[in-house]
């Protein structure tokens, strides 16, 4: 089975989907990965801000935020292996890497639906 994980920068929330005013971005992939999830895929998040020691203890996380920084965050790992830095893949990536259709990675929206 596939695992993605993702090392995300200081956040309020483990999503960053909270507060006053949230970044579309965010809001996206935290859906994405939800349905993910659904479909049975391992997905962990890590937020540097409230789980420090997991990027302490990756030793490919380490070397990077050593070598470029906290700028290097979000770290997309797919199977152990850096996959992307410094932002976070688009469902098409998603789509591709987890062999699916990239529209099963977006919300349907009912009219009766917050979402």
């Amino acid at each position: 089975m596939k695992k993605l994980e993702i090392f995300d920068p200081a956040m309020c929330c483990p999503t960053g989907v909270c507060g006053p005013s949230v970044d579309p971005e965010l809001t996206r992939v935290a859906s994405a990965l939800f349905l993910l999830e659904g479909k049975g895929f391992a997905v962990k998040r890590y937020n540097l801000g409230s789980e420090p020691d997991a990027f302490i203890m990756n030793e490919k996380v380490s070397a990077l935020l050593n070598e470029k920084g906290p700028d290097v965050l979000p770290i997309v790992m797919l199977n152990g292996e850096v996959k992307q830095t410094g932002g976070y893949p688009t469902n098409d990536e998603l789509a591709d890497w987890f062999e699916m259709d990239a529209k099963d990675l977006v919300v349907k929206n009912s009219k009766n639906s917050l979402l």
